[in-house]
């Protein structure tokens, strides 16, 4: 199965509870999401992700100083932001239910 096309329709739950857990910086997120098992994940797609969520009023963000480096801008889980995860949630518990009620179905068969 190509998971590329899973990950597009759940990026932006899987950014969202990532940077819910604790604010983070770009490249901080795409680690942490490779970690969690979606190593497919692309640099671009996230900082694409993070910009569009911004955007929407989802993600606050703020420029931390960096002594080894050039400044980073963290990203952080706003009210909306916090609605939306709560709402994509439900969405992704009740399609992985309906989604395995199906393949049980078809594994009875």
């Amino acid at each position: 199965m190509d998971t590329t096309q899973l990950l597009k329709g759940v990026l932006d739950l899987a950014v969202l509870a990532v940077v819910e857990r604790e604010d983070s910086y770009g490249y901080d997120v795409v680690r942490r999401l490779r970690s969690a098992g979606l190593a497919e994940v692309g640099d671009a797609s996230v900082y694409g992700t993070l910009r569009r969520l911004y955007a929407a009023g989802a993600l606050t963000s703020y420029v931390v100083p960096s002594d080894s480096g050039p400044h980073r801008k963290y990203y952080g889980v706003t009210a909306q932001g916090r609605a939306a995860l709560d709402a994509q949630t439900k969405q992704w518990h009740e399609f992985a239910v309906t989604m395995t009620d199906l393949l049980d179905l078809a594994e009875a068969s």
